[in-house]
């Protein structure tokens, strides 16, 4: 088995065609057939139903393609470890992050990572804590800043909790929700209140559905399906409510943010990578100046809703330069 051919492979399962695969690969389509059925001859199974104009994967090619994805990625980021190692001042890191961190802290953490290391070239996939745990799995992200605790089906990651924040109903400022000014709202006063709901995937929304249910009630729905920016925007509309992370309101004067009681949402967030493989030195490295920034920030700039947990790398000291 060649690393070219899992490349055409990948190629092929993505396009679903030969002849984009080969585009896509910059090579002749002859070749990359060829090699694709050498692959199959090798493991002695068809990877593909090969129809006129439907190419579909196969059981054995299902069960390939996520081992063929985090094999070429664990490659590539072997080959930026390995330029890192050998002196040269630049690198990658893939960062994967909620909605709501890459529009709060986390932005500035990466403001100051780029400005003491500008040749390390900075990838950011925002999305879902499931989606980012998948995609960390496939060997697709270095980092990533997901929800705690992982599912129980979850694959095995290296986690270290790094921030708790506590959730709030959002409202817009001329229709607010009525303790805003008040005590806070319990989770009963969302009962048959029109409510934005994230897509399915978020944690927000299962949260959100968790704790309704709990308190003997299934939440009403005025518009669902939404990603953070979305959701916020519907809700400065005036078409419902949302229970949102305090910090993504900060940059939003149109909403008011209600603590919630009885009980209290809240959240852990933790910084996460694979188990089995180490991150690379440049993302290790983002992983101090990370947790040194947030080491620093004071009680004004995190709020009442947010506390700061672990801080320390584990097992590491931090080094004189990348």
């Amino acid at each position: 088995m060649q690393f070219q051919q899992l490349t055409y492979f990948l190629a092929v399962a993505r396009t679903r065609h030969f002849t984009q695969a080969a585009e896509l690969c910059q090579v002749a389509q002859p070749s990359l057939s060829r090699q694709v059925r050498n692959l199959e001859e090798e493991l002695g199974a068809s990877l593909f139903r090969r129809a006129r104009g439907n190419i579909t994967l196969t059981p054995a090619g299902e069960a390939l393609l996520p081992l063929a994805q985090r094999i070429l990625a664990d490659m590539d980021t072997a080959r930026h470890e390995v330029q890192e190692l050998a002196g040269m001042r630049r690198g990658r890191v893939r960062l994967g992050a909620t909605p709501s961190l890459c529009s709060g802290l986390l932005a500035d953490a990466l403001a100051q990572f780029h400005d003491e290391y500008p040749g390390v070239e900075l990838l950011i996939e925002e999305g879902g804590s499931r989606d980012l745990v998948r995609e960390l799995a496939n060997g697709e992200l270095d980092l990533a800043l997901i929800v705690l605790p992982l599912q129980s089906n979850d694959p095995a990651l290296s986690t270290q909790p790094i921030l708790r924040e506590g959730l709030v109903v959002a409202s817009a400022v001329d229709r607010p929700a009525p303790s805003v000014n008040a005590s806070p709202l319990s989770i009963s006063d969302l009962r048959d209140r029109p409510l934005v709901m994230f897509r399915h995937g978020y944690d927000l929304r299962e949260t959100t559905l968790q704790a309704c249910r709990s308190a003997g009630f299934e939440p009403t729905a005025a518009v669902e399906g939404g990603e953070m920016d979305a959701v916020l925007r519907f809700v400065e509309t005036g078409l419902g409510w949302a229970v949102v992370p305090s910090m993504v309101l900060k940059a939003r004067p149109a909403l008011r943010g209600t603590p919630l009681d009885h009980p209290r949402l809240v959240r852990t967030i933790g910084l996460a990578h694979r188990k089995d493989v180490e991150p690379p030195h440049a993302a290790r490295t983002f992983r101090r100046v990370l947790l040194g920034y947030l080491t620093r920030l004071g009680a004004d700039e995190l709020g009442p809703d947010l506390e700061v947990l672990e801080t320390t790398p584990p097992g590491e000291t931090p080094p004189d330069h990348i």
